[in-house]
């Protein structure tokens, strides 16, 4: 217990938590940077479906089925159209209303009504106010220009503590946003040094080149990806995620005691005071000032 408490205090002398989440923080904007070759194939990590910004994103998939031949069931294709995201809040009344006028939702989003009521996702009623998510217009993310795969990832490496997860992905992908599109190459060339700085610090095996990795993005940034898997990002990508998790129990579930001696200690903290109990008691009984007996002479 005493190894543990001083492991803790040294930990949080040498790394406070602020610099902690400000380490997570940066590896969290450029996560999408780091990744092995071979899983830019992967749709659970890069899907435009976890594109978060900028507008019109995010956006839902909707899957078609198309027939070549309306004979031939067999002769078929999956095809992919995406809608943004859109949210509208207004008075229940004036929802019913809109339901009734065909011309105004026309007005509004550019289709009729019975188009709207398709198109609807979520529907939620809080007293007199109701809030609608639906399907809004249709976008082409593989056509759009401030659109590449590195923006197609909202995973964290670890979120900061007490901060809403949704909220975490939605700044990081701003700020990711803004080094691939907004801010010049000197930006995200500055953000791979403290990248670097960091994994020395926790010891952490790399061979990352801050200007050849910044290359690397830019290039393929702009659409070329056939070797995608030429990034050069290596480094101990395990060790990182192994050395954030144990920061992360240290800081928030310190453990003082190991698992394995938790029951005998106690059992051991238990029995003691017991035993204090007892001779307590004994000794309070037979420290007891006896009453004297009355004097029958006296009497």
């Amino acid at each position: 217990m005493s190894y543990s408490f001083g492991l803790n205090a040294k930990l949080k002398q040498e790394l406070s938590e602020k610099n902690f989440n400000t380490d997570k923080t940066l590896l969290n904007v450029l996560n999408p940077f780091l990744y092995p070759g071979s899983s830019y194939n992967s749709e659970t990590l890069f899907n435009v479906t976890n594109i978060l910004y900028p507008k019109p994103y995010p956006v839902i998939e909707v899957k078609d089925t198309v027939f070549y031949d309306l004979a031939d069931k067999e002769s078929f294709s999956l095809q992919s159209a995406y809608y943004s995201i859109d949210t509208l809040k207004m008075l229940t009344s004036g929802y019913e209303k809109l339901k009734s006028a065909t011309n105004a939702a026309s007005e509004l989003f550019g289709f009729d009504q019975k188009e709207l009521q398709k198109r609807i996702i979520l529907k939620t009623v809080r007293k007199d106010s109701t809030e609608i998510i639906f399907k809004g217009a249709e976008v082409n993310p593989q056509y759009d220009d401030n659109i590449c795969i590195f923006l197609e990832n909202k995973m964290l490496i670890s979120p900061v503590n007490d901060q809403t997860v949704a909220k975490q992905q939605r700044q990081n992908a701003i700020e990711r946003y803004k080094l691939l599109y907004k801010l010049n190459k000197d930006s995200l060339l500055q953000s791979f040094k403290k990248l670097d700085t960091l994994l020395k610090k926790y010891n952490i095996a790399s061979s990352i080149k801050p200007a050849a990795l910044t290359q690397d993005v830019f290039r393929f940034r702009d659409k070329d990806q056939d070797q995608l898997y030429q990034i050069r990002n290596n480094f101990d990508r395990n060790a990182l995620i192994e050395k954030i998790n144990t920061l992360n129990r240290l800081f928030y579930q310190p453990g003082y005691f190991h698992s394995s001696i938790r029951e005998i200690f106690f059992i051991v903290l238990f029995s003691t005071w017991l035993f204090g109990f007892v001779i307590f008691v004994i000794a309070t009984f037979i420290r007891k000032p006896k009453q004297p007996k009355p004097d029958p002479i006296n009497q």
